[in-house]
C-alpha cells in the first residue's frame, strides 16, 4: 500500500487495532463489575448447599472485597512495571481459574479461598484494563468515546449483574454465577493476546517499593474490613474502633514512606494534583450513594413489592439505559468541548434529584410513577459524571504512572462501596428500629403488625436515601472546588501538566506524559 493511502491511524502513530482492543477490555471490565453483584443474588442458595453458617456468610462477600481493595495499588504498580497487557491477561486467566474453583466449591473453606483469589486477580486486572485505555487512546475525541463505553459498563454492569444473577440462580444453579466468568475471561484473554499492542515506552521499570506494598495493602485491608465489621458489630464496638485506628496509622505511615523513597508505589504527585484528587474524592463519595441505592432498592422491590430476582433485575434496566446514554451520548460527546466540571457537577446534581425522588418511597409506591423516573435521572446523572471523571483520573498523568493512577480510581470506588454498604445500612437499621418502637402500640392485629414491619423497613430505606442525596451534593461541591481542568482534548505529544518539565522519571530521564491539560 502506498504511503499516501496508509490509514490515518498509522500516519498519526495510533494503534490501528485499538478499537478491537477496546472491545476485549470492555468484556473484561464487564466481567469484574458483574461479579460485584451477581454473587449477592446467589449467596442464599450457595450458603444452603455448602453449609455456610449465618455468622460466616458475609465472608463470601468480604473475602473478595478485602483482597480486591487491599491489593489494587500493588496491582496497578505491577501493571506499570510488568507491562499492562501481560498483567491484563494474567489477571483474566487467574480470575477465570478462581471463578471455576468457586463454582466447583464443595465447602466453606474452598468457597472463601476462591473468592479471595478472585479479588486478588481482580486487583491486577482492573487497573491494567483502565490504564491500557489511557495509554492506547491519546487523541482527545477518541479518548472520549473509549472512556464513554468504559464508563457505561462500569456504571451499568452492577445492575446487569442483578439480572444475570437472578436468571442463572432461578433457572440453572448458583454455581453458574461463577462459571459464567470463564467464557468472558477466555474471550477477553484470547482477544487481548491477538490485538493489544501496548506502547513499550510507557512502562515504569523502577524497583518495587516493598515497604509501600506492605503498608498500603495492610492499611487498605484494615480500612475495608473496618467498615465491613461496623455493619455487623456496630460503630462503637472496641474491635471496630481498633481496626480503624490501625488503618489510620498504617496509611499515614504509607504516605510518609511514599514521600521519602526514590521510586514510590504511589507517587504523591498522582493524588496531590487537584483535578485527580477531586476526581478520587467525588467518585468515592458518589459510589457510597450508588451502592446504597442498589442495596435498598433491591430489598424494597423484592421484600416490600414481592418482585422475583429476575423481575428485580429487569426493573433496574432503565437506570442502566440512563447510564449508557449519559456516558456515551452526553459525556463522550461533550468531554472535548466543555470543562470536565461542567459535566461532572451537573451529573451529580441530576443524580441527587433522582435520589431525592426515592425519599418519597412508601409501601404502595408506583414503579412507573416514582421509581422509573428516579432511575432514569440517576442513570443519566451518574453516567454523565462518571465518564469524564474516569478519563480525567488518568489525563495528564505520567505514562509510567497510568497503572497506579487507574488503581486509585478503583480504590476510591472500592472503599466507597464498603462505606456505603456499612454506613447507609446502619442508618437504615437504626431508623427502622426507632419507627417500630414509636408505632408498635398502634399495631394490635397481625395484619397491622405485618404492615408496620413493611412501613418501618421503607422508613429506614428513605432515611438512608436522604443521606445519599446529601452525599451526592457533597460530590458536586468537591468537583466545583477542586476540578478546574479546562478540557480533555489533546494528544500524546502535548506538553506535560502539573507544572513540571517533560515528565522527569524517577531516574531523572525525560518521560512521556499521556495527555496534557489545555
Amino acid at each position: 500500500m502506498p504511503k499516501s493511502a496508509a490509514p490515518a491511524a498509522v500516519q498519526t502513530g495510533l494503534d490501528p487495532r485499538r478499537w478491537k482492543a477496546l472491545a476485549f477490555i470492555a468484556i473484561a471490565q464487564l466481567m469484574v463489575v458483574l461479579d460485584a453483584t451477581i454473587v449477592n443474588i446467589a449467596l442464599p442458595s450457595a450458603q444452603s448447599d455448602l453449609g455456610i453458617s449465618d455468622a460466616n456468610r458475609q465472608w463470601v462477600i468480604t473475602a473478595y472485597a478485602l483482597a480486591f481493595g487491599g491489593l489494587l495499588l500493588f496491582g496497578g504498580r505491577i501493571a506499570d512495571m510488568w507491562g499492562r497487557k501481560r498483567a491484563f491477561v494474567t489477571g483474566l486467566v487467574g480470575f477465570a481459574a478462581a471463578s471455576a474453583l468457586g463454582g466447583a466449591a464443595t465447602g466453606e473453606v474452598m468457597m472463601l479461598a476462591a473468592r479471595a483469589l478472585q479479588g486478588a486477580f481482580g486487583a491486577l486486572l482492573a487497573p491494567a484494563a483502565l490504564s491500557l485505555l489511557a495509554v492506547m487512546f491519546t487523541d482527545g475525541k477518541e479518548r472520549a468515546k473509549a472512556f464513554g463505553i468504559y464508563g457505561a459498563i462500569a456504571g451499568g454492569g452492577g445492575a446487569i449483574g442483578l439480572i444475570l444473577g437472578g436468571v442463572l440462580t432461578e433457572y440453572l444453579d448458583w454455581r453458574w454465577t461463577f462459571y459464567v466468568n470463564v467464557p468472558f475471561a477466555v474471550i477477553a484473554a484470547l482477544g487481548a493476546l491477538s490485538v493489544i499492542r501496548e506502547p513499550a515506552e510507557t512502562r515504569n521499570r523502577s524497583a518495587l517499593d516493598i515497604p509501600g506494598v506492605f503498608l498500603s495493602t495492610l492499611g487498605l485491608v484494615s480500612l475495608v474490613y473496618g467498615f465491613t465489621r461496623a455493619e455487623t458489630d456496630g460503630w462503637s464496638d472496641g474491635g471496630t474502633i481498633g481496626v480503624f485506628v490501625a488503618s489510620a496509622v498504617l496509611l499515614i505511615a504509607f504516605a510518609l514512606v511514599e514521600s521519602k523513597v526514590r521510586a514510590p508505589l504511589l507517587p504523591l504527585r498522582v493524588v496531590t494534583d487537584r483535578n485527580r484528587g477531586g476526581v478520587y474524592l467525588s467518585l468515592g463519595l458518589a459510589t457510597i450513594a450508588m451502592f446504597g441505592l442498589f442495596l435498598f432498592l433491591t430489598y424494597y422491590l423484592q421484600v416490600v413489592k414481592g418482585y422475583s430476582p429476575v423481575r428485580t433485575g429487569v426493573a433496574f434496566l432503565p437506570m442502566v439505559a440512563g447510564m449508557i446514554t449519559g456516558s456515551t451520548q452526553i459525556g463522550a460527546r461533550l468531554m472535548t468541548r466543555v470543562p470536565s466540571r461542567l459535566l461532572m457537577m451537573p451529573g451529580f446534581l441530576v443524580a441527587a434529584l433522582g435520589m431525592l425522588l426515592l425519599t418519597q418511597l412508601e409501601v404502595d409506591s408506583s414503579y412507573p410513577a416514582l421509581i422509573l423516573p428516579a432511575e432514569i435521572l440517576l442513570g443519566l446523572g451518574l453516567g454523565t459524571a462518571f465518564m469524564p471523571a474516569m478519563s480525567l483520573a488518568t489525563h495528564g498523568v505520567r505514562s509510567s504512572d497510568a497503572g497506579v493512577a487507574s488503581a486509585m480510581v478503583n480504590t476510591s470506588q472500592q472503599v466507597g462501596g464498603a462505606i456505603g454498604t456499612a454506613l447507609l445500612n446502619t442508618i437504615a437499621a437504626s431508623a427502622t428500629t426507632s419507627f417500630v418502637a414509636s408505632h408498635v402500640a398502634e399495631a394490635t392485629s397481625k395484619p397491622a403488625q405485618q404492615m408496620l414491619k413493611l412501613e418501618a423497613m421503607v422508613h429506614g430505606y428513605t432515611s438512608a436515601i436522604w443521606w445519599a442525596v446529601g452525599i451526592l451534593l457533597v460530590s458536586a461541591a468537591i468537583v466545583a472546588v477542586f476540578v478546574n481542568a479546562r478540557g480533555q482534548s489533546g494528544s500524546a505529544s502535548a506538553a506535560p501538566s502539573e507544572g513540571e518539565a517533560a515528565g522527569d522519571s524517577p531516574d531523572g530521564e525525560p518521560e512521556p506524559v499521556l495527555v496534557a491539560m489545555h
